[in-house]
C-alpha cells in the first residue's frame, strides 16, 4: 500500500510541475479525453473471466499527440485495478476525423495473489504496462480496439471535454 501511495504522489508532483511549465494548462490543439471501456474479449474462453471490465479512464493530450492518462477498472480476475501512464497516438487523417495507432506505457495498480504472475512485471501489486491500441476518431469521438497483450481484447469508447 506505501508503493501506491508513493506512486502516486510522484506522479502529482510530475503533473504539477508540467502544469507551472506551461501557466495556461491547455494550448491550442490539446484535449481532454474521458474514456470508457465496457467489454473485453479474451483470446481464451474462461467462464470465471471478467468480460465487463468497467474502465473508466481520463487522458490529457497534447497537440503533437503526446498523452498522460490515468484509468481505473476491474480486471480479468474481479480485483480492482489503476493504470496510471503516458504514451503517444500516431494519427492518419485530420485532427477531427483519422485512423491512428497509439501506444501507452505505464504502471498497473492491483494485480494481487494468487493473480500477480498474471502480468510479467509486478512488485507488491504495480506492474508494467505496455498497451497498443488501434482506433477511429470523428469530431469529439472516438472507438479504439485495445490489445492485452496475449490474453484479451478491449472496447474501448471515448469523448473529448475540453477540445
Amino acid at each position: 500500500m506505501r508503493s501506491i501511495l508513493l506512486l502516486c504522489s510522484l506522479c502529482l508532483f510530475i503533473s504539477m510541475d508540467a502544469v507551472e511549465l506551461n501557466a495556461g494548462v491547455f494550448s491550442e490543439g490539446d484535449l481532454v479525453q474521458v474514456n470508457f471501456g465496457p467489454y473485453i474479449y479474451h483470446y481464451s474462453s474462461n467462464p470465471k473471466r471478467n468480460p465487463y471490465p468497467w474502465f473508466t479512464g481520463v487522458e490529457w493530450e497534447s497537440s503533437s499527440r503526446w498523452e498522460l492518462g490515468g484509468a481505473v477498472f476491474s480486471n480479468s480476475y474481479y480485483q480492482p485495478c489503476g493504470y496510471l501512464y503516458g504514451g503517444k497516438r500516431f494519427i492518419h487523417g485530420s485532427p477531427d476525423e483519422n485512423l491512428f495507432l497509439k501506444l501507452t506505457v505505464g504502471a498497473i495498480i492491483g494485480y494481487f495473489p494468487p493473480y500477480e504472475n498474471k502480468i510479467p512485471v509486478n512488485l507488491d501489486g504495480i506492474g508494467l504496462g505496455v498497451v497498443p491500441a488501434v482506433g477511429y476518431k470523428y469530431k469529439r469521438t472516438t472507438i479504439q480496439i485495445v490489445i492485452l497483450s496475449t490474453s484479451a481484447l478491449m472496447l474501448n469508447l471515448g469523448y473529448d471535454l475540453w477540445k
